[in-house]
C-alpha cells in the first residue's frame, strides 16, 4: 500500500474512532464570542488581516463574515527551520508583500499549541513596521511547553485538552481540517 492510501485509512479509521472534544454548535458559538471581541477591540482600526496557511485556511473562511467592519485580507505560509526551537527562524513559503508600516495587523491560525512559529510571524511583522500586531487562534491548548510562559493569543476561541486534536482547521496526516468541530485522536 502506497504511502497516500496508508494515510488516508489512517485517516478515516482516526475520524471514528476520535473523541468529539467540541462539537459544530459549539465552535459557532466560540467564532461569534471571539468575533465580538475583535470587533471591539480592532473594528475602528482598519486592520490588515493575514491567514496562517493551510491551518488559518478554515478559521478565516468562518471567522471573517462575522467581522462587519472594513478590513484588508492576505495570506502568508511560514514554519520553523526543522522545528528548531529559536523562534526567528522560519522557513518563508509566502511572505507577507504589503506594506506593513504604520498598519494594524492581525493573524489568524488554528492553533496555539506550542506557540514558536506564531511568535516568530508577530516578530517579524512587528519587526517590518506594523504598528499593532494582534493574534487570533480558535484553539489554545492547555499545556506549559509555550514558546514563553504564559503565552497566549490576544483572542482565543477555545481553551482545549493537551491531545491529538484535528478538525476546524487542524489535520490529521493532512487530511479532516474540514471537519466542522474539534476532535481529539482516541488514547492520545
Amino acid at each position: 500500500m502506497d504511502k497516500h492510501n496508508e494515510n488516508l485509512r489512517d485517516a478515516k479509521l482516526a475520524m471514528a474512532e476520535a473523541d468529539c472534544l467540541v462539537d459544530n454548535a459549539q465552535v459557532e458559538a466560540a467564532l461569534d464570542a471571539l468575533a465580538g471581541r475583535i470587533t471591539e477591540k480592532l473594528g475602528e482600526s482598519d486592520p490588515l488581516v493575514f491567514t496562517v496557511m493551510n491551518g488559518g485556511l478554515v478559521l478565516a473562511g468562518r471567522l471573517l463574515p462575522k467581522l462587519h467592519f472594513p478590513l484588508e485580507v492576505a495570506y502568508l505560509h511560514a514554519s520553523r527551520y526543522g522545528h528548531a526551537l529559536n523562534g526567528t527562524l522560519l522557513d518563508w513559503r509566502v511572505r507577507p508583500t504589503q506594506d506593513l508600516r504604520g498598519r494594524t495587523v492581525l493573524i489568524l491560525d488554528d492553533i496555539l499549541d506550542e506557540g514558536f512559529t506564531l511568535k516568530a510571524i508577530l516578530e517579524h511583522l512587528k519587526a517590518e513596521g506594523a504598528a499593532e500586531v494582534y493574534s487570533a487562534v480558535l484553539v489554545h491548548k492547555l499545556h506549559e511547553r509555550k514558546a514563553y510562559p504564559g503565552m497566549r493569543a490576544d483572542f482565543t476561541g477555545l481553551d482545549v485538552a493537551d491531545r491529538f486534536l484535528f478538525g476546524c482547521g487542524m489535520d490529521y496526516k493532512g487530511y479532516w481540517r474540514n471537519a466542522p468541530g474539534i476532535y481529539a485522536l482516541k488514547g492520545h
